[in-house]
């Protein structure tokens, strides 16, 4: 009775979230329902939150954070100010945000969704973010190399096979704000600070219905730790290969006030990326130096206002592994953003963000000598200097207690240009490095703007049963595009070719400008058939603009020379999905999804011409490509201390429609596309003795051109230690990798770790035969503090 009268007069609910430790949770979302009614509210950087209640009743508060389980309360005193402690969270416990764009538990999202934690973080061996996400089989960067040793413009991300290439098809966020190159959509791995990350949340199947255009293929999403109380981080580690790298973050919380500054710095001497067969004297180590500095500052206005503000600037240098063959990168990055709680309850979010990147490359040709890689030459010197602008807006509410829709839009605004020197050979060989001379200068580029509008609503007509509807308008438009090239040497060709809107001439004798149209929805149910078995299927569909890199920027690797196309259109796809989760025991669970993917006008880059000495490839729409599959992951917890987890893909991906002139591509597999890739992984956990964790991958056979012809000498592959015959394609292996931590103290840690443990010998490509990383081991220590 006393309990009642409370609910009916109090108006105003409070409370505080803490995680295990008694750290407080910032952002976490509150749902409070009052008979039939819901409010939200979200956790300032103190971890406190509060909300109005409209009806009285039974009230229900639901917290949920990402990486932690879900918690549920009953309140039966509104007087009281709630304490509520988050636990750490089983697979299908864990909440994530980023399939849905709110918060949703894993065992709840129909979707594919794999969530890397902290702790599984911290225990890999790799210290780049995409060896870490290599444990999840269905990533992979465009071929099999690490970042530590690849250029930047191959390192775009792909998931399930999605159009692999050195453009992404896949989404990757940090906080929410994109982070692909905006010229060319691939990933400065370099540039996620590992040891701020909290979370890294991957999403599979095709998020362009509420994402756009980058997700055809599925997002990241790398979430940064929260801010505390006046806390330092330090984590100084020396690897082999003269490889030093250091981690510091410090972060304090004042009142409405939080701030946080990380800075990561790596150097490493590197190593040899050719073959020791085919290893010439032009040859040399793969090098790279990076830093990063990034400031993270957030502001609670109010109780229901939540502001932010983040900045970084990121420098990167590399040695490519050719003698005087380079590049570097200089990129400052601005965001901000609001998130405010309306009367109504309803959520309006808000973000800006925008880029200023510097990119310089050289590329240096290999002439045919005896022997062989014995001379080199300069042939493109490239700057792409790129400027980039975006905006998000999203509104979201609790519709009753059956349904929460959401709605927003975005727009994306990139400017850029391939500036590039091209050179021709000349005079005598008299070193390892040959002569050239400055034959043409090109500026190629152009603008591209992006906008979309999207609307998505979870529906729960039955306790065990969870329907998601959504819908997404994308307009794409390309214009100012330009081709001016200039005659250093006379009689150089040119083929200069200005916009036509701009000159009024009509192709070919002008670029055209480019817009299009695409709508992308979805359609998602879960249904809870048993208390351990979860069914779910999903039909939707993604689009993708060609990026500003495909459209005008051409490269060189190796012998391969890749042209850009200024007529290349839009790619569409249309993918289905089935999974189901079974909850075996506890600590056991296993999931299985069937997925089905067809790219209509898929952007691949198509063999023209090939020689002895050089080979020839332009980006090409293709008529259509098919991938479909298996995945099926397990994990398993035995008692405590132990955690076990598998994982495989069976990725079976081939060309359907070649398109114009290319009929002899159907039937061919998609280049880096592996049929089979897997991971294992075994973790041992105890805070009084050790942690220890050791994994293994594997990777089948793959393709390295869109012909599913050129491979690896015979000579090269028993030099190596296989025993295949097979010179066609890059050869199936495995890795495997260790790491042990130990507590020295309270605030000191010691770990040691290994990767490519057995210094297994993988192949990445062809012409020349290049190779993946050797062992790699990192030793260092970790020390906290932290005050109150």
């Amino acid at each position: 009775m006393i309990s009642a009268l409370l609910l009916a007069l109090a108006t105003t609910l409070t409370g505080v979230v803490h995680d295990s430790s008694g750290g407080v949770v910032s952002g976490a979302a509150v749902v409070v329902r009052a008979g039939g009614a819901e409010q939200r509210a979200t956790t300032g950087p103190d971890g406190r939150f509060s909300t109005d209640l409209t009806a009285t009743g039974d009230v229900t508060v639901t917290v949920l954070a990402g990486g932690f389980a879900e918690s549920k309360t009953s309140v039966t005193d509104l007087a009281c100010s709630l304490d509520v402690v988050l636990a750490p969270a089983a697979l299908l416990e864990t909440v994530t945000v980023t399939s849905t764009r709110s918060e949703q538990r894993t065992g709840d999202v129909a979707a594919s969704v794999n969530v890397l934690d902290s702790t599984q973080i911290r225990d890999s061996p790799a210290v780049v973010a995409d060896d870490v996400l290599r444990q999840i089989p269905t990533f992979s960067l465009f071929r099999r190399s690490s970042s530590l040793s690849t250029h930047p413009t191959s390192q775009g991300v792909s998931l399930r096979g999605i159009g692999p290439s050195g453009v992404s098809r896949t989404l990757v966020l940090s906080d929410g704000t994109p982070v692909n190159d905006p010229f060319g959509g691939w990933v400065y791995w370099t540039r996620v600070p590992l040891e701020t990350v909290d979370r890294i949340e991957v999403v599979d199947n095709s998020s362009s219905s509420i994402y756009g255009n980058y997700a055809l293929g599925g997002v990241i999403n790398i979430v940064s730790s929260r801010a505390q109380r006046r806390a330092f981080d330090l984590k100084p580690q020396y690897g082999n290969n003269s490889s030093p790298k250091i981690d510091a973050s410090a972060s304090d919380v004042y009142g409405k006030v939080s701030l946080r500054v990380d800075a990561s710095a790596y150097d490493t001497r590197g190593f040899p990326v050719v073959t020791s067969t085919e290893r010439g004297v032009i040859d040399n180590n793969a090098t790279v130096n990076y830093k990063n500095l990034n400031v993270k500052l957030d502001y609670d206005a109010s109780d229901r206002v939540h502001t932010f503000f983040r900045t970084g600037y990121f420098r990167e240098n590399r040695g490519n592994g050719k003698i005087d063959e380079i590049n570097d990168t200089r990129w400052a990055s601005l965001s901000g953003g609001v998130r405010a709680q309306l009367p109504d309850g309803s959520v309006l979010e808000g973000t800006v963000f925008g880029d200023i990147e510097n990119f310089h490359s050289t590329f240096m040709a290999v002439p045919a000598t005896t022997p062989a890689r014995n001379t080199v030459r300069l042939s493109v010197d490239q700057h792409v200097p790129t400027r980039a602008v975006g905006t998000m807006v999203q509104w979201s509410k609790a519709l009753g207690s059956t349904n929460f829709f959401s709605a927003g839009g975005d727009l994306h605004w990139v400017e850029g240009d391939s500036q590039e020197g091209n050179y021709n050979a000349t005079g005598p060989v008299l070193s390892p490095v040959q002569a050239a001379v400055l034959a043409l200068n090109r500026v190629a580029g152009g603008d591209q703007r992006l906008a979309g509008v999207f609307a998505q609503d979870l529906f729960t007509p039955l306790s065990n049963l969870t329907i998601t509807l959504a819908a997404r308008l994308d307009h794409w438009t390309n214009y100012n595009p330009h081709n001016l090239e200039t005659a250093v040497i006379p009689g150089t060709a040119v083929k200069n070719l200005p916009s036509c809107s701009q000159t009024g001439g009509v192709p070919p004798n002008c670029l055209q400008e480019r817009t299009d149209t695409a709508v992308s929805p979805r359609l998602a149910a879960r249904y809870q058939l048993a208390r351990a078995v979860s069914v779910w299927g999903d039909i939707g569909g993604g689009f993708r603009a060609p990026t500003l890199n495909e459209l005008y920027r051409q490269f060189r690797v190796g012998t391969t020379l890749t042209t850009a196309n200024a007529q290349l259109g839009p790619e569409t796809m249309k993918s289905r999905d089935l999974g189901v989760t079974i909850a075996a025991a506890r600590n056991v669970t296993i999931r299985a999804t069937w997925f089905d993917d067809n790219i209509t006008n898929a952007v691949a880059n198509v063999t023209l011409s090939r020689t002895p000495a050089t080979i020839t490839q332009q980006r090409q729409n293709l008529g259509a490509t098919r991938i479909y599959g298996l995945q099926t992951d397990i994990e398993c917890r035995i008692g405590a201390h132990v955690r076990l987890n598998g994982a495989y893909i069976y990725d079976h991906g081939t060309v359907t429609d070649g398109g114009v002139g290319n009929a002899g591509l159907v039937g061919k597999y998609i280049p880096q596309v592996p049929l089979n890739r897997g991971s294992v992984r075994a973790t041992y956990s105890n805070p009084k003795y050790l942690t220890a964790a050791f994994a293994i991958q594997f990777y089948g056979l793959q393709y390295d051109n869109d012909q599913n012809t050129t491979g690896i000498p015979a000579a090269t592959l028993a030099a190596a230690g296989y025993t295949t015959t097979n010179t066609r394609g890059l050869p199936a292996y495995d890795v495997a990798d260790l790491s042990i931590a130990r507590t020295i103290s309270k605030n000191i840690d010691a770990y040691f770790g290994i990767e490519n443990m057995f210094n297994r010998t993988y192949f990445v490509g062809t012409g020349p035969s290049t190779i993946g990383s050797p062992r790699l081991m990192n030793g260092g220590v970790r020390i906290r503090f932290s005050g109150k």
